[in-house]
């Protein structure tokens, strides 16, 4: 009796823990990574365009991969922040463009679509950009992380006696707030000035924000070791998961 009351409790246990196993090709949690790189020849001026392509290249090959503990998205777009007049729209890049490319063959890409040749920095065109092309995907609901590489000044506070306040509080991320319960957006290099503006100018309910300064953003290179293959960059990786990555908590209303 005992011996059989044990090989039921081994039976049992065994069933159990199957059953917490993850199915034999279980698909990750749905999210959408979507990148915007300023175009502007203001941002190439502040000598921070070059340094953003690279570090944009590395991040993307990161995230397609998977490297470190790096998320792997299940829909990428690379667009443009910027263009000849106010409201021009712009398009995106699907991730099928870079994957299965180097970091060098990224790089090139992105500079090919992307040459910071626009005249205006157009935050507003963008989001609203953003928000139709997730609902035409039909990426509603998906976790998004929307990653702007850009100085994060408004155009209107160039050569302008604007406010500058005003200027920041007119940049409109409303577009993004209800495509899902979770929706980051991320300035990189921005000034620290531009960067505080972000954070407390922009109106917003539930889109959260997270900023990295341009004086932190450039030391990313003293991560990478220009002698190892990319999936030994551990020390890269783990820099952008505390760095840019950083998960942002919701704001309370």
């Amino acid at each position: 009796m005992r011996a059989t009351r044990s090989m039921l409790a081994l039976g049992a246990a065994a069933t159990l823990l199957v059953s917490c196993m993850p199915a034999e090709g279980t698909r990750q949690a749905r999210s959408t990574l979507v990148i915007g790189i300023d175009v502007s020849g203001s941002f190439r001026a502040r000598g921070h365009y070059d340094d953003a392509i690279d570090f944009a290249a590395h991040y993307l090959y990161g995230h397609l991969n998977g490297l470190g503990d790096l998320r792997v998205p299940s829909a990428v777009f690379v667009g443009s922040v910027g263009g000849a007049r106010v409201g021009e729209p712009k398009s995106f890049q699907p991730m099928h463009a870079f994957r299965g490319k180097g970091v060098d063959e990224i790089a090139e890409q992105l500079r090919a679509y992307f040459p910071p040749e626009d005249a205006f920095t157009d935050f507003n065109a963008f989001f609203g950009r953003v928000a139709t092309l997730v609902k035409r995907q039909g990426l509603v609901l998906a976790p998004l992380d929307v990653v702007v590489f850009s100085d994060g000044i408004p155009d209107q506070t160039r050569n302008s006696s604007l406010d500058t306040t005003d200027a920041y509080a007119r940049i409109d991320v409303s577009p993004l707030e209800y495509l899902s319960r979770s929706v980051t957006v991320r300035l990189l290099y921005g000034s620290p000035t531009a960067s505080v503006a972000w954070e407390r100018q922009i109106e917003r309910q539930r889109v959260r924000m997270w900023t990295v300064d341009d004086q932190v953003m450039t030391g990313w290179r003293e991560q990478a070791d220009g002698g190892a293959p990319m999936e030994a960059q551990d020390a890269l990786w783990d820099w952008i998961g505390d760095n840019v990555d950083f998960r942002v908590r919701s704001r309370r209303l």
